[in-house]
């Protein structure tokens, strides 16, 4: 598959940096190999997850923060500590009402990720 390279068994937040994405959202990949991928995604408040689709199995931590999300058209707002699914393939978005951190987990790995870390 080409994603792999030596996975660190502990992982240091302070070690890694963050990608811009531009939008008031940055990200940062914290571990992954071919099956599964952990990454933070930082939204500014206003920062905005635009509704999109993978083939991927999501599932995704409120670390901080307050978040309406939308999975297939149904909307939330989660704050910490909360927690959402998304299967393969159904459309979701996120926009951060107040600034907090998404930990996300993807299986398999996004290469898409990888490409732009």
């Amino acid at each position: 598959m080409g994603t792999t390279e030596a996975v660190k068994v502990f992982i240091e937040n302070a070690d890694i940096p963050w990608l811009d994405l531009g939008g008031g959202v940055k990200r940062k990949i914290m571990a992954y190999d071919e099956r599964l991928m952990l990454v933070k995604v930082a939204f500014e408040s206003g920062g905005i997850g635009n509704v999109h689709q993978h083939h991927h199995t999501q599932i995704s931590h409120v670390e901080s923060g307050v978040f309406e999300i939308e999975i297939a058209g149904e909307k939330k707002i989660l704050k910490a500590g909360d927690a959402f699914f998304i299967p393969t393939n159904v459309w979701h978005g996120a926009v951060c009402i107040e600034a907090g951190i998404l930990i996300d987990v993807f299986s398999p790995v996004r290469e898409d990720f990888i490409d732009t870390k």
